[in-house]
C-alpha cells in the first residue's frame, strides 16, 4: 500500500525542483573580488542610507517641539532637546486609537480573507481542469491591467445600493480581490510535483484534504509572502476607505491621519508623530516575518512580477 508522503518530517519530504531549490540560496558574496564586494557593500550602504533618511527626519521631527520644526537652517538635535508632547497630544486629542483599532480589524479580515480566496482560486486554476479554464483565467489576470480608479464610482454605487456605506463590510468586501495575489499563487502551484497528489490520490485523499494537508504546507513561504503584502496593501489604502466613510468612528488610520493634519493645520511635529505611529505595525510585522517574505520571493521571482 502506498502511503501518502510526510510532510512534516525533513527526511522525507518532497523535494521541489532543483532549479526552484538554487533560487532560494542567497548570494555569496565571498565568490567576488575584494574590491567588487567593496564597490557592492558601498552601493548597499549608500542605497540603506537613503532608504532610512526620510524614516530618520520623521522621526527627529515628531521628537521635537512644535516651535523647532521650523527653524532654518534646519536642527538634527534642537537646542531645547527632544521631548514626547507631540505624541502625547496625537494620542489625547485625537481618534487616533479608534483608527488604529479599526485599520487593525479591517486588515486582518482582509489579509485572511484575501489569502484564503486566492489560494483556493489560484489551486483551482493550477490543478483542476474544465471547460472555459484558459479564458477565466485571462479575464483574472486582465483585473491587474485595470486601474482601481476606474472602478470607484460603480462600486460606490453598488455599495450604497446594498445599504453598506459606512460599514466595516463595505470597506472591506471590495479589497477582497487581488488577481496579481492569484497569478503569484498559481505560479507557485504550478512547480509543486504532480507526484505528491498522485499518491495521496492513491490512499483516498480527495481535493479538499489534498489542497489542505498537502498544497498548502508546502506554499508556507508563499503563503508568508503575500499575506504580509496583502498586509501592507490594506493598512496603507486610504482611496476606498475615504470615498467609503464619512463617520470618524469607522475611519481608518490614513484616512484619519488626514483629519489630524486638517485639525493641527502646520503643526510638523504632530503629523510626524501620527504618520510614524501609523507605520510602526508594518515595521513591526516586516520585523516577525522578514525570513518567511525574503524566503517566498526568492523561491518564486516575486521580485520580478
Amino acid at each position: 500500500m502506498t502511503t501518502a508522503p510526510d510532510t512534516a518530517n525533513p527526511a522525507t519530504a518532497p523535494v521541489l525542483p532543483r532549479a526552484r531549490s538554487r533560487a532560494a540560496e542567497p548570494t555569496d558574496i565571498r565568490r567576488y573580488t575584494p574590491l567588487a564586494r567593496a564597490g557592492i557593500i558601498t552601493a548597499l550602504a549608500v542605497l540603506a542610507v537613503l532608504w532610512l533618511a526620510p524614516l530618520f527626519w520623521a522621526v527627529v521631527t515628531s521628537l521635537k517641539q512644535e516651535a523647532d520644526t521650523t527653524v532654518v537652517p534646519l536642527e538634527v538635535v534642537p537646542d531645547r532637546g527632544f521631548t514626547l508632547q507631540a505624541y502625547a497630544s496625537v494620542l489625547a486629542n485625537g481618534n487616533l486609537v479608534t483608527w488604529f483599532v479599526n485599520s487593525t480589524v479591517v486588515t486582518v479580515v482582509i489579509t485572511v480573507l484575501t489569502v484564503a480566496l486566492s489560494a483556493a482560486a489560484a489551486y483551482g486554476f493550477s490543478r483542476t481542469r474544465f471547460r472555459g479554464r484558459n479564458v477565466l483565467f485571462a479575464l483574472t489576470i486582465a483585473g491587474i491591467m485595470v486601474p482601481p480608479q476606474i472602478l470607484i464610482v460603480p462600486l460606490y454605487r453598488q455599495m450604497l445600493a446594498m445599504g453598506l456605506a459606512d460599514t466595516y463590510a463595505g470597506i472591506i468586501l471590495p479589497q477582497l480581490v487581488l488577481p496579481a495575489m492569484v497569478f503569484i499563487l498559481k505560479k507557485f502551484f504550478d512547480g509543486i510535483p504532480h507526484e505528491l497528489e498522485e499518491a495521496a490520490r492513491v490512499d483516498g485523499a480527495g481535493q479538499l484534504r489534498i489542497f489542505l494537508q498537502i498544497v498548502l504546507p508546502l506554499s508556507r513561504s508563499i503563503l508568508a509572502a503575500v499575506s504580509i503584502f496583502v498586509f501592507i496593501h490594506a493598512w496603507n489604502n486610504f482611496l476606498w476607505p475615504f470615498i467609503i466613510t464619512s463617520d470618524p468612528g469607522l475611519m481608518t488610520l490614513p484616512v484619519g491621519l488626514v483629519q489630524v493634519q486638517s485639525a493641527f493645520g502646520v503643526r510638523y511635529a504632530q503629523v510626524m508623530a501620527s504618520a510614524i505611529l501609523a507605520g510602526l505595525p508594518l515595521i513591526v510585522v516586516f520585523m516577525l516575518f522578514q525570513r518567511q517574505i525574503i524566503r517566498g520571493v526568492a523561491t518564486t521571482g516575486l521580485g520580478g512580477t
